[in-house]
């Protein structure tokens, strides 16, 4: 693992922990264990800082979506399950990372854009499988797809619900979501 990639590591748990004030230099370097000004060094200014960490989030995720579709919706319905049950596990701590960097993209176009470009990936990727099992429309409905777990990713994450998904619970609000969105409209 390169310092760098090291550095943005220890931004997004800096992120998750401390939200986006308690983001500084020397608190990364303290969260990766560095030398203090190993983050300044490697990232001058808080926007290369928060440029990296939004391009590292978005490597993460590229790097754990499937390469292949599944075969059928069941199988994506499965694989789906996993993603987002892992994202409310281990991966709760690049969620808060994300959350708070989608707000200040909101007055950050440059990091707005790799944000953009990050969902993409995802809607692709998602497009893809449905094309692949045959659903119509399948830019559209993936996109609605990624936004309604985005949403049950939110409220079990950050927002308001008071209610802990078991794994059985999961299951059924993905396969639920997957069957509404592949069936709007037919």
């Amino acid at each position: 693992m390169s310092r760098r990639t090291e550095i943005a590591d220890a931004a997004i748990a800096t992120l998750a922990r401390h939200g986006m004030r308690g983001l500084t230099h020397r608190a990364v370097d303290r969260a990766a264990g560095l030398p203090e000004g190993s983050a300044s060094y490697y990232f001058r200014t808080r926007q290369a800082l928060l440029q990296a960490t939004v391009e590292r989030l978005a490597e993460l995720d590229i790097m754990e979506m499937p390469t292949q579709p599944a075969q059928d919706l069941d199988a994506f319905a499965a694989t789906a399950v996993v993603s987002v049950g892992r994202l409310l596990m281990i991966g709760r701590e690049r969620q808060l990372a994300r959350y708070e960097l989608a707000l200040e993209a909101t007055r950050r176009p440059e990091l707005r854009k790799t944000l953009v470009a990050s969902g993409a990936a995802i809607r692709a990727a998602v497009a893809t499988q449905f094309a692949a099992t045959e659903i119509s429309e399948p830019e559209r409905r993936a996109a609605n797809f990624v936004a309604f777990l985005d949403g049950l990713l939110f409220d079990q994450i950050a927002g308001a619900g008071t209610r802990e998904l078991t794994d059985a619970d999961l299951r059924d609000a993905v396969t639920t979501l997957l069957a509404a969105v592949a069936n709007a409209g037919s």
